[in-house]
């Protein structure tokens, strides 16, 4: 418990902004491309508690948080907001521009996850002080937390993004039989996730990202 509550205080801010933002740049660019839907139900907003989902947002990153703490298990952290209303049939060309709204939240999280490798720099080259290491720490959360959300969207599974970006993509009647998986899209996701093969798929291309940051930012020498 004495390091379950100092580890919950790091992740939350990075984990909250990483779910609410990603949502928030759904509605922005829908929309930019014609559908209102969102901005009328106020969802395009900084305000976290318009996005928050008590499941998604918090029961679950912090079951996951507490069983890697607790007990050294647990697998992939991740979560999700209330998904932003989004009606494709107001925007202005449905298909095409579905890319760019769901493109959006998974470039939401990428934005942030150099937003927080910046953090992490600054906080790596100043004076120790009391507040260098949790800032590190903290940047750590924001990178990792953005990172799984990037790749964890970018999949090809409705109701992804990555799904609805291969839908916005696929010829006509490939995309309509494509898209008739996303009421077995989440099922299916957590099968990924119980039997692993998802975190063999992420963390790959997790560390990969993570390398990458490091590389150009300079962490490690």
């Amino acid at each position: 418990m004495e390091t379950l509550i100092p580890t919950i205080a790091i992740w939350a801010l990075p984990v909250l902004l990483a779910i609410t933002l990603h949502e928030a740049a759904h509605g922005y660019v829908a929309r930019h491309f014609g559908d209102p839907t969102a901005d009328q139900a106020g969802r395009i907003t900084l305000n976290p508690f318009k996005h928050i989902d008590p499941v998604g947002t918090v029961l679950v990153p912090i079951g996951i948080l507490t069983l890697t703490t607790l007990f050294g298990a647990g697998g992939i952290l991740f979560g999700w907001a209330k998904p932003v209303p989004v009606n494709f049939g107001r925007l202005r060309n449905p298909k095409a521009d579905m890319l760019w709204v769901a493109a959006a939240g998974p470039f939401m999280n990428l934005i942030m996850a150099l937003g927080w490798a910046l953090v992490f720099k600054f906080a790596s080259s100043s004076p120790e002080t009391a507040y260098t290491l949790p800032m590190e720490r903290m940047a750590e959360a924001g990178m990792t937390i953005n990172a799984v959300l990037l790749f964890l969207n970018l999949l090809p599974l409705p109701p992804l993004d990555g799904g609805r970006i291969a839908v916005s993509l696929l010829p006509g009647k490939l995309a309509w039989q494509f898209a008739r998986i996303e009421p077995y899209g989440f099922p299916i996701l957590l099968i990924l996730l119980f039997t692993g093969v998802l975190g063999a798929i992420l963390w790959p291309l997790i560390a990969m990202f993570r390398f990458s940051l490091a590389t150009v930012f300079g962490f490690y020498g």
